[in-house]
């Protein structure tokens, strides 16, 4: 049994969500984000970043590999103000490139990318399924699907620990925003109820840490 889901907003967009969310210490989620993601899959091609934020996840991925090019998406023009600002200091603006638009309804069109990559992006949206839709949707077939959230704890009490552990040296407003985080996500259970409609086993969903889980999958080639 968890917590019964709490909405949030679905967009970040004022100037102190964001310079409060790009200032977190999100290196290690970062890194094992993309480790995880390079060792699960060869990327090659084209990949699509959806909820991009700042771009920490796309230019910790450009990083680390040699050739990756990156489309990152994201509804909050703030967001993407500093995106724009991270991406150029780390010298990626050959690599990476910035859209805004909402992932629930993209103009792209079907089986364009390699890779449709998420990290964080669910837990923002009031029925999921329209983002988890259209991701299957432009990824090419036998292409590969990368979503890592936040996972619902199953109660105050946890809430309360996971906010210390991972964000207890933080200022109060970044608290207070991953605890409301933490009780918009979904669990696990629910999540592998939303991709099984769209032809991928509940398997491919997993608790992968003490508050993700991780969603990874290849899109079935047509016949």
């Amino acid at each position: 049994m968890s917590l019964e889901r709490v909405l949030e907003p679905e967009v970040m967009d004022s100037y102190e969500e964001a310079v409060d969310y790009d200032s977190m210490d999100h290196r290690e989620v970062n890194a094992i984000f993309v480790r995880d993601l390079v060792n699960a899959v060869q990327l090659e091609g084209d990949v699509l970043d959806l909820g991009t934020g700042t771009a920490q996840i796309p230019v910790a991925l450009c990083q680390q590999t040699d050739d990756t090019k990156v489309l990152a998406v994201d509804l909050a023009v703030n967001m993407l103000e500093l995106a724009k600002y991270n991406i150029a200091a780390n010298g990626f603006e050959h690599r990476i490139s910035l859209e805004l638009l909402d992932a629930k309804e993209m103009p792209f069109t079907d089986d364009m990318f390699d890779c449709v990559m998420s990290n964080s992006i669910v837990h923002h949206i009031p029925e999921p399924s329209a983002v988890l839709q259209e991701a299957v949707r432009v990824v090419r077939p036998g292409g590969f699907l990368f979503f890592r959230d936040l996972m619902r704890p199953a109660d105050d009490e946890t809430v309360a620990k996971l906010v210390q552990t991972y964000a207890g040296d933080e200022n109060e407003h970044q608290r207070q925003m991953f605890d409301d985080s933490l009780r918009a996500a979904l669990t696990v259970e629910e999540v592998q109820a939303l991709i099984e409609p769209f032809g991928f086993d509940a398997f491919t969903v997993q608790a992968t840490s003490d508050r993700h889980w991780t969603w990874q999958a290849i899109k079935p080639a047509v016949d």
